[in-house]
């Protein structure tokens, strides 16, 4: 049995696929959906079929998967061809990104977490569709302001119509960092509390806040308010599991 995370907002729209992936005990390596950690990646295209056999039977369509060897960079892509990358083997991931953006119907975009935010966009009107994986080094680099920018710039499509999902990553309550770090971030004070040295930094805050200097609307931001830390039993986390090798996904495409 599969089991997702859903945003209510995102399911008002019968053209629209999205998913977040949670923890099976019953499933290979706990449902981890990475082919990059070192785990015998037959069973990890086996946890991955089982996604795409029910995200297919809900569409009713057959489906493209695009999975990117993310890098923590502010590097986006425009997927433009119906084509599926990086779902089977690393060799065809698309390379050195971590934002996601298409038009075209049937094509999934995957964001792989385990602490950091995956950030799900959607333009209704354009039926332009982005997913976004935002570390504390993209954060800074603004990424989802950039992919933001680049669907007006590809697609004409306008904030105001973009809605937003904020899917399950470490908050403020548990990502303790280092000066070097909460500096990057100290003109939003709001985002972050100092614990002697350390600081609590809110990584779904700071994005949430970008979204909105970018244009999006309030009402149409819904974070999930989950902290992968704080739900280890339903969400991987490499710093509650001490470097866990496992990831959940977040997908979203329009059919």
């Amino acid at each position: 049995m599969v089991d997702f995370y859903r945003f209510g907002h995102f399911q008002k729209y019968k053209e629209l696929l999205h998913a977040v992936t949670m923890k099976s005990a019953d499933l290979p390596y706990a449902f981890s959906l990475a082919l990059h950690t070192g785990e015998d990646q037959g069973f990890i295209v086996e946890n991955r079929e089982r996604i795409a056999s029910v995200l297919c039977q809900e569409g009713g369509i057959s489906l493209h998967f695009v999975v990117a060897n993310q890098t923590h960079s502010d590097h986006i892509k425009v997927i433009r061809e119906n084509e599926t990358k990086g779902w089977q083997s690393l060799e065809d991931a698309v390379e050195d990104c971590d934002a996601l953006i298409t038009n075209l119907e049937g094509v999934v975009l995957t964001i792989l977490t385990a602490d950091c935010v995956p950030i799900l966009l959607y333009d209704e009107k354009q039926k332009v569709v982005a997913a976004v994986h935002a570390g504390w080094k993209g954060t800074k680099a603004k990424i989802v302001v950039k992919t933001v920018e680049k669907m007006k710039e590809m697609y004409g499509c306008d904030p105001a119509n973009i809605i937003v999902g904020i899917a399950p990553s470490i908050g403020g309550c548990c990502y303790e960092v280092d000066e070097n770090v909460a500096e990057h971030f100290f003109d939003m004070p709001e985002s972050f509390t100092p614990v002697g040295k350390k600081f609590m930094l809110d990584l779904p805050l700071i994005n949430k806040k970008q979204l909105l200097d970018a244009g999006i609307k309030k009402e149409n931001i819904e974070m999930s308010g989950i902290c992968t830390s704080c739900e280890v039993d339903r969400f991987f986390s490499y710093r509650k599991e001490q470097g866990c090798s496992g990831r959940f996904m977040s997908m979203i495409g329009v059919i």
